[in-house]
């Protein structure tokens, strides 16, 4: 696993979990890591990454809610 370093303005307040889920969660909607492997970066089992994808709005499904909204009225 490859390790980076980053410096962040003491102004943002962010702790270590908070910013590794941010990182985390990016990367899995970008469909670059799998929810296992972004949980392994975050420190928490699958299933609670996947619960905690709704508190940054993306979709385990890959799903965003505008997108949701047009399949379903083109059905």
């Amino acid at each position: 696993m490859s390790v980076f370093q980053i410096q962040i303005p003491d102004s943002v307040e962010i702790n270590d979990f908070e910013l590794r889920m941010l990182i985390a969660v990016k990367l899995f909607e970008d469909g670059k890591l799998s929810s296992g492997q972004a949980a392994e970066i975050v420190g928490v089992s699958k299933r609670t990454f996947i619960e905690l994808l709704g508190k940054y709005n993306v979709s385990v499904f890959g799903y965003n809610y505008e997108e949701l909204e047009e399949d379903l009225e083109n059905v």
